[in-house]
């Protein structure tokens, strides 16, 4: 029997996916090649539970991977032992502060197993022109005025699609993810999308979710209206000390 092929995207932007629940079980869920990461596309593929993920030489590829990872926004868990070192910590947490530099950390930064990166030149500027529509956010974690941890991703209504993080300090990345989970959290926002399985999100409390259920999920969390305001007035500013003390 040959192996069914994915699914071709026409060249038009607004051109629809098919089904996230036709993508291939082999290896991470592929549903589709080609098309382009115009913002109309990437809103598209957000909201229908699918993701971009390629290299530099290979075409544009779609997925929607299953199981998939996910965090509850009141499961993200840190190690006891770090969040006590945290309770003495200077460090404070913004959002959508340094949209560029984190999304610049994240291409750059050293993954084991990895030879160079996903996030190409065309992803980057692809993203920033999300930020400026207001639908991709940071959230950064700074030491004083520096840059120590960040994350970013996409956000459609009341659901957070994460992206890629990054630790210039050591723990900077995990506060990130736990100073946005609590404040999505407080937002009423139930779930961040994490996309696919690796030890580092299982520790922190990430859980293997059913495609159809987080398609199901995800489908009434987009039609939900976005609060307005800005992230950064919205986010306001964590002390990561206090945070740390609340257990998060």
């Amino acid at each position: 029997m040959s192996r069914r092929l994915p699914w071709a995207l026409e060249a038009r932007a607004d051109a629809p996916f098919p089904p996230a629940e036709t993508a291939l079980r082999d290896p991470d869920g592929l549903l589709a090649v080609g098309g382009d990461l115009s913002p109309v596309r990437l809103l598209n593929a957000y909201a229908g539970g699918i993701f971009p993920w390629f290299s530099d030489g290979q075409p544009l590829l779609w997925w929607s991977p299953d199981p998939r990872m996910v965090f509850r926004t009141d499961g993200v868990h840190l190690a006891s032992r770090f969040r006590r070192t945290l309770r003495a910590s200077p460090w404070v947490v913004r959002a959508d502060t340094r949209f560029t530099e984190v999304i610049a950390a994240c291409a750059n930064s050293f993954r084991p197993g990895q030879d160079g990166t996903w996030i190409t030149t065309g992803m980057r500027d692809a993203y920033v022109d999300l930020h400026r529509m207001g639908h991709a956010h940071s959230v950064e974690v700074f030491d004083g005025e520096q840059l120590v941890g960040g994350i970013y991703g996409v956000a459609i209504g009341r659901m957070f699609f994460g992206e890629s993080m990054f630790s210039a300090s050591s723990g900077g990345s995990k506060v990130a993810l736990a100073g946005l989970a609590h404040r999505l959290q407080q937002w009423g926002w139930p779930l961040i999308d994490a996309q696919v399985e690796n030890d580092h999100l299982l520790s922190m409390g990430a859980e293997h979710m059913s495609r159809e259920r987080f398609l199901a999920l995800v489908r009434d969390q987009v039609r939900l209206e976005a609060p307005a305001g800005s992230w950064t007035w919205r986010f306001g500013e964590m002390a990561v000390a206090a945070l740390a003390g609340r257990g998060f």
